[in-house]
């Protein structure tokens, strides 16, 4: 195997990220969502049609939100124009729908992170949306059902953009690897498409800080990793080694240490990770390493992914901090996370099986006819307000506990005590 130095790359490009030097410029280029861009699917109808609407592109970074919505706006003769919600306001809205004005061409306004727009804010897109001035594609990784208010998201399409799978990161790094003239062995395409977890923009960022490392030697695994932890360090806002703290975080709450929990979530607050990000990884772990042990853990991890979207920088920072050191000090069980995995395996391996005829729903004669619900038995008719009545398919109950048995709670917190009284 060998690689080429990155010095050799030549002319303008040797100053652009790799990332963008490859952003698709046409569909065919275009590499997954093919649930959106395939031949009769929405996306590449608006296209053919060139008559777009307002969008909203949900989805996790790495997915080609950006570049979808360049692609539409070239494809339907649209000017481009992008503006990131973090430090837009009504303002540039404004000197947006005025450009179109003075350019008496149809403005495709790509708003990235729309979520960070308040609602004052969003509602100051309504009636450029309304009238047609612009096409409002906006870009978020949270949830716009409770991001984006009613009005606007009502006005808008959505769409939901997937991760790339694994097989979509091979083909993007074998597209970068021949834009760096390198040679990369598969066994590390393949590590690079693992940690990149479904994020292009991140895996051509490492091959390409590989292939700096490099230089005119092969490109090494030893290499590959050094790559690895040089992107996180080159993308954090100061220097922080994103991964590795939020694993800190986790561990040092699941080994039950309060005053490690709270260093590490302050390096993050400091570090100016989005708090909503550290909410969210909080709240799995609420129900991960905590779950029935504590049940309070989630309310209260929700409750600080609340005050944090209410309050923001800084004074969010004592919530997040706050559900640490309870999540820190709650009793531990990981016993919900088993029964999701072990239901998750079986799943798999049976497939769609039927549900018992005694607790299905039975709200016509033909249903009650076929037994649908026959013999059920109204678990509040009993003092302790419980039924045996079958629950899980034939197939699991011939395999035994294997097949039925997903929740084994621990003796531990609120979820020992339930346990006992069972």
């Amino acid at each position: 195997m060998s690689s080429s130095s990155s010095q050799t790359r030549t002319g303008q490009n040797s100053t652009i990220p790799l990332a963008a030097r490859l952003r698709p410029k046409s569909l065919s280029e275009f590499i997954g969502q093919y649930d959106l861009i395939g031949v009769g699917k929405p996306i590449r109808q608006f296209i053919e049609a060139k008559k777009p609407t307002s969008m909203l592109f949900w989805g996790p970074p790495g997915c080609g939100k950006t570049t979808l919505a360049r692609i539409i706006a070239k494809e339907c003769n649209y000017e481009f124009v992008e503006l990131t919600a973090v430090n837009a306001g009504k303002a540039d809205i404004e000197a947006v729908v005025n450009k179109g004005k003075l350019m008496q061409q149809p403005i495709l306004l790509f708003l990235d992170e729309i979520h960070r727009f308040n609602k004052a804010q969003q509602d100051s897109l309504l009636p450029h949306v309304e009238s047609g001035k612009i096409i409002l594609i906006g870009a978020t990784t949270e949830n716009p059902s409770f991001e984006v208010n009613n009005a606007l998201l009502s006005r808008c399409r959505v769409f939901v953009l997937k991760s790339h799978t694994t097989d979509e990161l091979m083909q993007i790094i074998s597209r970068g690897a021949k834009e760096l003239n390198i040679t990369l062995e598969k066994s590390l395409a393949e590590t690079i498409a693992q940690y990149a977890d479904g994020d292009a923009r991140a895996a051509l960022t490492i091959l390409e800080v590989a292939a700096e490392i490099a230089g005119t030697k092969n490109i090494s695994p030893e290499i590959i990793q050094s790559a690895i932890q040089q992107r996180f360090l080159r993308y954090d806002k100061r220097g922080e080694e994103h991964y590795n703290i939020i694993s800190a975080l986790h561990k040092s709450m699941r080994d039950s240490d309060p005053d490690a929990a709270a260093y590490w979530t302050m390096r993050m607050v400091e570090g100016g990770e989005d708090p909503l990000y550290i909410a969210r990884r909080m709240i799995r772990f609420a129900s991960e390493d905590v779950g029935q042990a504590d049940p309070r853990a989630l309310l209260i991890a929700i409750a600080a992914k609340d005050a944090s979207h209410m309050l923001g920088y800084p004074e969010c920072s004592t919530a997040l901090v706050q559900c640490a050191i309870y999540l820190a000090t709650a009793p531990k069980s990981n016993a919900v996370y088993m029964a999701v995995k072990k239901a998750q395996k079986i799943i798999s391996e049976t497939g769609t099986l039927g549900v018992p005829l005694v607790i299905r729903n039975a709200p016509t004669k033909l249903m009650k006819d076929l037994s649908y619900g026959k013999d059920y038995k109204y678990a509040h008719d009993n003092p302790d307000a419980k039924a045996d009545n079958q629950h899980l398919p034939d197939e699991l109950i011939a395999m035994g506990d294997a097949g039925t048995k997903f929740y084994e709670p621990t003796d531990r917190g609120f979820e020992g005590k339930q346990k006992n009284k069972d």
